[in-house]
């Protein structure tokens, strides 16, 4: 019975951390988990501010001018085309009337 036991003491011995057996041995830690607690511990930078936006309303005047005489032109194109005539630059009209309202709605609403 004796050397039961004592068989299993010997099986039962490695399983036991080294940590538990002599406590006074600490386990040096990792550099890269050093820099992990350094930075996790760190502290936390304030929050940058908006930008206060300015909108050059000079330039929001003259796209809103231009976009008004196109579309006022697009009208009388279109009864062109109902007459059968198809205009040439209608396309890149209706191209710059989106660029310029998305441009101007991009201004005033950011």
């Amino acid at each position: 019975m004796r050397s039961f036991l004592a068989c299993i003491g010997l099986f039962l011995v490695p399983l036991v951390a080294p940590s538990t057996l002599f406590p006074d041995q600490a386990q040096p830690m990792p550099p890269g988990r050093i820099e992990a607690e350094k930075q996790t511990n760190a502290p936390m930078e304030a929050p940058v501010p908006p930008r206060a936006r300015t909108i050059d309303m000079q330039r929001v005047q003259q796209e809103a001018n231009e976009l008004a005489q196109l579309s006022s032109s697009v009208a009388t194109q279109i009864q062109q085309i109902n007459k059968g005539q198809i205009p040439k630059d209608l396309g890149d009209q209706l191209k710059r009337i989106e660029k310029l309202a998305k441009h101007i709605r991009g201004e005033i609403f950011p």
